[in-house]
């Protein structure tokens, strides 16, 4: 069943957040939203596009149960697909932005750069704290 995206989640003191993002793409966020209004971010575990961050105004895309909400960059909140989250849990994401062409339906594309995942592992103290906090 579809919902429409939540608001993002509010930062918990001692929990590391699951997403950040670099100045370039908070840049870049700003320019898009002023362009095409509220967006929203979606991380999934498919193949070609599908393996990248997507781009989009936030209401032509809808999430659903199996999707998780990671947090928020530049206010916009940012999904990853449930399988893939079982993946990455343990990992800390940072949005960036590279030169390159975008998913075909990412509204990065025309702009002639993509947005980019890097992450970090988190360490045993953070992922027990990410625990405690009923986000892993």
């Amino acid at each position: 069943m579809a919902t429409t995206p939540q608001p993002p989640q509010t930062a918990i003191a001692g929990v590391p957040e699951q997403v950040l993002h670099t100045p370039t793409a908070a840049h870049l966020i700003r320019k898009l939203e002023a362009q095409h209004g509220p967006l929203m971010f979606h991380q999934s575990g498919g193949c070609c596009d599908g393996s990248s961050p997507m781009c989009y105004p936030r209401a032509e895309f809808l999430t659903g149960d199996s999707d998780v909400l990671l947090g928020d960059v530049e206010d916009q909140p940012f999904y990853i697909s449930r399988p893939q989250f079982s993946y990455w849990k343990h990992t800390q994401l940072l949005l960036d932005v590279v030169p390159g062409r975008g998913g075909m339906f990412s509204l990065e594309g025309p702009e002639g750069v993509r947005f980019h995942i890097r992450s970090r592992i988190f360490t045993d103290e953070e992922i027990q704290s990410l625990r405690n906090a009923g986000r892993i």
